[in-house]
C-alpha cells in the first residue's frame, strides 16, 4: 500500500481473488481467501488436529514398545493427511459451478455434455471443446435401425 504524504491515509489496495476460485475477493488479512473459505479453513484445521491427537493417543494406550509407538506416529500422520485430501477434494466438487472450459461460472445455465462436464453457452457445443463424438456415424446407424431394408418377395409369372 502507498501512503498519501498529506492525509497520511493509506491507498486502496486492489482487490484479489479468493484463491479458492469461489468468484469472492479475498484479502492479505485472510490469506488472499474470502471470509467463507478462510472459515472453512480453520474449522477443517480444527478437525484435523482433534483427529490427530485422539488418534495419537490411541497409538499410545495401545503400543508397549517404542518402536511400534515411532512406526503408528507416522501411520496416523499419513492417514490424517489422506483425509484433508479427501475433505479437499469433496469440496472442490461440491463448490460453484464453472465453465469447464474457460472456468466462467454458470450457475443454473450450464449445460451438461456426454463427455460428463459442464459448460457455459459458449463452450456447450461439440466443436467448442474439443468433444470427440462422431455424430454423422452415429446419426447414420441410428436411421439405419429406424428405418430397416424390407424385401419383398417376388411373384410368380403366370
Amino acid at each position: 500500500m502507498v501512503s498519501s504524504k498529506g492525509t497520511g491515509c493509506r491507498a486502496p489496495e486492489d482487490p484479489v481473488l479468493c484463491i479458492n476460485d469461489c468468484d469472492f475477493f479475498g484479502s492479505a488479512a485472510t490469506m488472499n481467501m474470502c471470509s467463507k473459505c478462510q472459515k472453512d479453513m480453520i474449522l477443517l484445521n480444527k478437525e484435523h488436529a482433534k483427529l490427530a491427537a485422539a488418534s495419537i493417543k490411541d497409538i499410545i494406550r495401545r503400543s508397549s514398545s517404542s518402536d511400534e509407538s515411532e512406526l503408528a506416529l507416522v501411520g496416523a500422520a499419513v492417514a490424517s493427511a489422506d483425509l484433508a485430501s479427501q475433505i479437499s477434494q469433496v469440496k472442490s466438487k461440491v463448490g460453484l459451478k464453472k465453465c469447464t472450459a474457460c472456468r466462467k461460472s454458470v450457475g443454473l445455465t450450464g449445460f451438461s455434455c456426454k463427455c460428463g462436464d459442464l459448460f457455459c453457452a459458449v463452450h456447450h457445443y461439440s466443436d467448442k471443446h474439443n468433444y470427440p463424438f462422431d455424430y454423422t456415424n452415429a446419426s447414420q446407424n441410428a436411421i439405419a435401425k429406424a428405418n430397416p431394408i424390407i424385401v419383398v418377395q417376388k411373384l410368380n409369372k403366370i
